[in-house]
């Protein structure tokens, strides 16, 4: 997941950081294909370049070698609402199947079943990064139909519901999980597209709540490279915080 994830970030590309797998994947982008990519993070530093793995978005790694630290406001405000802002990496409890994230609640909001953590300032980057990315397991409680609260706007209902939101950007590009890529067909539908080594469409079906569309020409993603894993697991997460042993 965090290979792929990192795969689809481009050289010079502008993004927004969270913290866990899309933090390594962003790393590892700098480190091998995308040298030129800025890490922004929501507490305030533009251009990033930690030393070491950096625990939160408020890690003092962070700041060092930055090419600017402002205020949490600058940066929703000046940074991702402006537009400036290539990519946002998401991640949520529920992701339904025009790509809306619940980070809220499961169940009814009045009397949830659990309460999630919720937005922090995943609604903003839903809204406004130029494009959004999304990492989670593939499980079938994870992808629901349709997502009991909507906490980041995907497509919304799909069609043009996003668009008429007044909404700017331009809404989830892929999902990436352990068994392979969702994108958004020209209803903003996920699909699937892509499987990585070993996985079946068979396994993506059953670990979805809806009847998955399947693209006409599954592709296989490439496996992950030594040099990606010596990076992964020797360099940016030699402890296993985020990948849990050394699983990449």
């Amino acid at each position: 997941m965090t290979i792929n994830a990192a795969r689809l970030l481009r050289d010079g590309d502008v993004v927004f950081v969270g913290v866990g797998l899309p933090n390594l994947a962003c790393n590892l982008a700098r480190r091998t294909h995308a040298p030129n990519l800025v890490m922004v993070y929501e507490a305030g530093v533009v251009g990033a370049q930690p030393a070491r793995l950096p625990l939160s978005i408020g890690d003092p790694t962070l700041v060092s070698g930055a090419a600017a630290v402002v205020s949490m406001f600058e940066i929703f405000a000046f940074y991702l609402q402006r537009g400036l802002i290539d990519v946002g990496f998401l991640g949520g409890a529920q992701i339904d199947r025009f790509g809306n994230v619940n980070a809220t609640v499961i169940g009814d909001y009045a009397h949830p079943k659990v309460r999630l953590p919720g937005s922090g300032g995943s609604a903003e980057i839903a809204a406004w990064a130029n494009r959004t990315y999304l990492l989670t397991p593939h499980q079938k409680r994870r992808f629901p139909a349709q997502c009991d609260f909507i906490t980041g706007a995907g497509h919304l209902g799909g069609g043009g519901a996003r668009a008429a939101s007044g909404v700017r950007g331009g809404g989830p590009q892929a999902v990436v999980t352990d068994i392979g890529l969702l994108e958004p067909d020209a209803n903003g539908e996920l699909t699937l597209t892509a499987l990585h080594p070993g996985q079946t469409v068979a396994q993506a079906l059953a670990n979805t709540g809806w009847p998955l569309q399947v693209a006409a020409n599954v592709r296989i993603t490439a496996a992950p490279t030594d040099h990606e894993l010596r990076l992964l697991r020797e360099v940016l997460d030699p402890q296993g915080i985020y990948l849990k042993g050394g699983a990449g």
